[in-house]
């Protein structure tokens, strides 16, 4: 098995406040999923050659973040397998729970509801687990060491899953979010209070999975940064993210920026990050996007060609500027590589 996708460059050099990595995640799965389409297709696929190209072009090296759907595309089978024999991406694992062998039904209607894998027995959980580990492996002959869940849900059932797998890196934690009010199964107790986790890479302590312990397993969360006002962080925290008053301030203030883009125009935001993460000292920001969002008609949001457009002028836009602040490209392996290296010397 190749393991030319999981090894860093030693001439990269560490990754630091000063040269922080410039992590590019990419939940590479079906067309349009927000709508919860009875038959998945992924004509998407054809349109990932023009991000990876803009993505070579500035030197940075995307991970694709793959769930069952997308694993099974011939055509990006044959875009992976080029992508990881040129050394220029890495393929992860994605899992939505819901689509993923081994069949469970867990709702009755597990299409519409998309429950959490979290919420599944701990057995089948593993059985999904190990089914796409699988799957991935043998569909692009390298092992599998990154992975991001579903809607975001991670527990420490799914962390021990991922550490007995050999997983190096999750990236699932996204810092100031609670996802407490959206829910899989309806029954359930909706997703994961991430509030009070950390913002910087740190290896999990897989009993409790918001603190840092010494498994192997890196979490690097999601690049989110929280309302500049701690005024106004307070009262959303003191009245609920789904009380009227912080739904009004969400209309004047938003309460977090992602490091993505979004639905409406926010260059500006996605440029502020990369000083505030320099200002923190966090040695890395990470992007993500979904493969459909690259396709005309593949998200709610991006309907067209020239939405299509205009996304590729912001990420021109993003990275020209990352590049200009130092910031340098590598994969979640790569950067594993290198954290796992600095903190054996320390």
């Amino acid at each position: 098995m190749s393991t030319q996708q999981v090894v860093a460059n030693d001439e990269m050099g560490m990754f630091t406040a000063e040269t922080p990595a410039f992590l590019i995640t990419i939940d590479t799965e079906g067309d349009n999923l927000w709508h919860s389409p009875r038959e998945v297709t992924t004509k998407n696929a054809a349109f990932v050659p023009r991000f990876q190209s803009l993505c070579e072009r500035w030197g940075f090296k995307p991970t694709y973040l793959v769930d069952y759907d997308m694993a099974r595309s011939r055509e990006f089978q044959e875009f992976g397998c080029d992508a990881i024999r040129r050394s220029t991406a890495e393929i992860g694992m994605h899992l939505h729970a819901w689509s993923t062998p081994p069949e469970f039904e867990l709702t009755g209607n597990d299409t519409a509801c998309r429950p959490y894998l979290i919420e599944y027995p701990e057995a089948v959980l593993r059985d999904k687990v190990a089914l796409m580990t699988d799957l991935l492996e043998q569909t692009f002959g390298v092992p599998m060491r990154s992975h991001r869940a579903g809607r975001w849900a991670f527990n420490e059932t799914y962390a021990k899953a991922l550490i007995d797998q050999g997983y190096w890196v999750d990236c699932s934690v996204t810092p100031h979010i609670t996802w407490k009010n959206n829910y899989g199964n309806p029954a359930g107790e909706g997703g994961i209070d991430y509030r009070d986790f950390p913002e910087h890479a740190y290896f999990v302590d897989p009993d409790e999975i918001g603190r840092v312990g010494c498994s192997p397993l890196l979490e690097i969360p999601m690049t989110i940064r929280p309302c500049k006002s701690g005024l106004i962080r307070r009262i959303r925290r003191r009245f609920g993210e789904q009380a009227i008053v912080s739904r009004a301030l969400n209309r004047l203030v938003p309460a977090h920026t992602w490091f993505r883009p979004r639905r409406k125009k926010n260059l500006v935001d996605m440029l502020e990050i990369l000083g505030w993460v320099k200002r923190k000292k966090i040695d890395y920001v990470e992007f993500m996007l979904h493969s459909s969002e690259f396709m005309p008609g593949g998200s709610p949001w991006l309907r067209n060609e020239s939405d299509i457009d205009a996304l590729y002028e912001s990420l021109e836009i993003v990275f020209q500027a990352a590049t200009s602040a130092q910031f340098r490209g590598a994969t979640l392996a790569e950067y594993y590589l290198q954290y796992k290296h600095e903190n054996l010397r320390r």
